[in-house]
């Protein structure tokens, strides 16, 4: 499984705003990373940019991406996650989340608690694996052009 914040957004509007033209290519960026990946599921929230870092690699697949929608609080949201996660198809799931839930994502599913994604970091591409024997292990990667915050987020250490 994949995990990814949202690429970069655009200040307006404040309450669901698009990508920017850095997001754009970014978005395209994880498309290429992910071609052959095997991912036959890809997760997002209602949000647009969520959809929008999404929809290039659905495209590329012909993919119709799951909507599981921010309603909740964000442990909850991260628990219907994980949940619709394992419910997937054999194959790899790509899930595009937020700073704050792609950490709580990654814990629902077992994993190690991180910290929050820092607000000017983009880069993180999360890799979670789900073991048959109930382990998980994790790495983080990049993808796409290096984002302003990467240096002084760690994203990785545990809390």
């Amino acid at each position: 499984m994949y995990l990814v914040r949202h690429a970069e957004k655009a200040a307006q509007p404040a309450d669901d705003p698009p990508l920017t033209p850095a997001g754009v290519a970014r978005a395209n960026a994880l498309a290429a990373a992910l071609a052959d990946a095997g991912v036959r599921s890809i997760l997002t929230t209602q949000l647009l940019r969520t959809r929008e870092t999404g929809r290039p690699l659905a495209a590329k697949l012909g993919i119709a991406p799951q909507v599981v929608g921010v309603t909740r609080a964000a442990r909850e949201h991260a628990r219907a996650v994980a949940d619709a996660v394992r419910e997937q198809p054999a194959g790899a799931v790509l899930v595009v989340g937020h700073s704050n839930t792609v950490p709580l994502i990654i814990e629902a599913l077992g994993g190690p608690k991180l910290p929050d994604i820092c607000d000017a970091a983009y880069a993180n591409l999360y890799v979670v694996q789900l073991h048959a024997d109930g382990k998980v292990s994790l790495a983080r990667t990049e993808y796409g052009a290096r984002s302003g915050g990467d240096a002084d987020c760690p994203g990785m250490s545990p809390r």
